[in-house]
Formats: C-alpha cells, sequence, structure tokens
C-alpha cells in the first residue's frame, strides 16, 4: 500500500538562458560528482555475510550503554537491542535521504548560476542514491523493516520544501541536518560491526562531502549582501533546524516553531539579491526552550565539535 503524505509549496523557478561557466569552484565540484558517481545494485558486495554476534552497530552507540540497565541484558538481549537501534537509526536516515533529495531537486529550479544548478541535479542523484541503498541494507540485514517517519524529521523537511528560499533550504540541510548524518554516517563507518555497513557509510561520506562543500561555495556571497534583519533571519532559521535537529523524537519543553520566525518568507515575498525571494521577519526577543540532547545525537554533537 502506498504510503506518505502531500506538502503545499510554492517554488520560484530561475529558467536560465544562458548556459556559460560563471563559478569555477562550483564547476570543479561538479565535474568531480560526475567522477565520484557509484551504483548501489552492484558495488556494493550484498553476498558478504555477517560477522560477529549479529549487532550491526557498536554497543556504545545503543542509548543505554553503560548504565546499569545495559548490564542487566543477557548476551542475546544486548543483540536484539542493538538490532533495533539499529533499525531506528537507519529509518531516520533513510527517510532524511529521500527528504534531501526532495529539497534538492527543488534547488535545481531556485538557484540561479548554471554551475549551481548542475551541481544540485548531481545531488538530487546522489541523495536518490543514499536512500536506495538503505532501504536495500535494512532488506539485507533487519528482515526488510523499518521504523515510520519520525516527527522532527517530518517537520523539518516540511518547512524546508515549503520555504521559497533557496538559502534557508540550503542552510537547514547542507549545514545543520546534513553536518549531524555525516557524523552518523562517519561514526557508523568507523565502528560499525558489519563490514558491508562500514562500506556503504564510506561511499555515503564522499558524496556528503561534495554536498556540503556546495553551502561553503554559495553561501558567502549571500551572507556578505544580507542586510541586518536578514542575517538575523538566517540565523534563526539554522538555530531552529538545529534545534529540532537535535531535540529527535523525544519530548522536550516548548520551543519556539520557525512559523512564530518569520512566517511570511515560506508563503510570498519579493527577491532580494542573489535571486533571493521572501519578506524577512524582524527579530524579536524570545529565547528558545532547552534542546533535549538524547545519547546518540550528543555524541553526534561532540563528533562535530
Amino acid at each position: 500500500m502506498e504510503s506518505g503524505h502531500q506538502i503545499e509549496t510554492r517554488n520560484t523557478l530561475f529558467f536560465r538562458h544562458d548556459y556559460d561557466c560563471e563559478h569555477a569552484d562550483m564547476r570543479r565540484l561538479y565535474e568531480q560528482a560526475k567522477i565520484d558517481q557509484w551504483n548501489a545494485a552492484t558495488d556494493i558486495d550484498w553476498a558478504r555475510p555477517l560477522e560477529g554476534d549479529g549487532g550491526l552497530i557498536a554497543d556504545d552507540l545503543v542509548d543505554i550503554h553503560g548504565t546499569k540497565f545495559w548490564d542487566r541484558l543477557s548476551p542475546d538481549q544486548r543483540v536484539e537491542l542493538n538490532r533495533y537501534v539499529s533499525r531506528w537509526r537507519l529509518s531516520t536516515l533513510m527517510h532524511g535521504e529521500h527528504g534531501a533529495m526532495l529539497v534538492c531537486s527543488q534547488l535545481v529550479e531556485n538557484v540561479h548560476g548554471q554551475d549551481a544548478k548542475l551541481f544540485q541535479a548531481t545531488q538530487v542523484v546522489d541523495e536518490g542514491r543514499h536512500n536506495e541503498v538503505l532501504h536495500r541494507y535494512l532488506a539485507l540485514r533487519l528482515d526488510g523493516e523499518s521504523y515510520p517517519l519520525a516527527g522532527n524529521v517530518r517537520e523539518i523537511f516540511d518547512t524546508l520544501l515549503g520555504t521559497s528560499a533557496w538559502y534557508l533550504k540550503t542552510i537547514g540541510l547542507q549545514l545543520v541536518a546534513e553536518t549531524f548524518a555525516v557524523s552518523l554516517f562517519r561514526m557508523l563507518a568507523e565502528s560499525s560491526k558489519d563490514e558491508v555497513l562500514r562500506v556503504i557509510c564510506r561511499r555515503i561520506l564522499q558524496d556528503e562531502a561534495r554536498h556540503m562543500g556546495f553551502s561553503m561555495l554559495s553561501l558567502p556571497a549571500v551572507v556578505e549582501e544580507a542586510t541586518a534583519a536578514e542575517r538575523r533571519e538566517m540565523e534563526d532559521f539554522a538555530v531552529w533546524a538545529l534545534n529540532r535537529t537535535l531535540a529527535g523524537s523525544f519530548r522536550s519543553p516548548p520551543m519556539r516553531t520557525w512559523d512564530s520566525i518569520a512566517p511570511t518568507s515560506r508563503r510570498s515575498g519579493s527577491s532580494g539579491a542573489n535571486g533571493r525571494q521572501g519578506v524577512m521577519k524582524p527579530h524579536s526577543e524570545s529565547s528558545f526552550g532547552a534542546i533535549s540532547t538524547p545519547g546518540w545525537f550528543a555524541i553526534c554533537a561532540r563528533s562535530v565539535c
């Protein structure tokens, strides 16, 4: 049965009429993306047997590891819990890669530069491949079962897909969400008990390095030309995205929502510098609620810092 949900979006497309290279570094990133392509169906040794006790991730990445609750478990129960946590984490990453594919498909339309459009087209392919390879892995090692889309992940991607501003999409996806995804993939690549998972994560990390490079090349000019109100909007949006990423699906104190920060930028507005779209809302003094940081995300935060 088909499952999913619809999101109402308002996306402003820029149709270029000339296609010359304008940004040499961005064009090199695009060329590298073409060289680095890989096939999830054929470039992974899916026939490799699982070694060890049956666990998939390192036990110290299980949130209760090292506590009295972990100590009370039998060896078989520890393996079972390891696999449940592995399924949960990989399901979240799989859904995130699908969301990233959708956001990047919008960025192909939004961005103005020819080199940026070409690179974003490759990132759409990359994110689709990551979604495919994680889905294949869940089928191979975890009986094809996955957890549903978590509430905070849905909120993040619904917001990113709903805003018409490409630079906010880039901040939320490639500076915040993918930073934490990279830290997860890096830990799995280094410490997973399963060689197949380690290889998958190393492949994904190679792609993610380019994705983060896009934001580093594209955002500085936008920030430099932004007004004080526009910069504050970017800062608030980055904090909101970080807040939701760290909070996970666990209960935490009430937080400001993006709607309360800049409710107009997702729906309407006039173009600013660099083709920016949206009405900037002046910052109003209000503090975010405390950020709840479950064990896994605390480890990620330390690895990023």
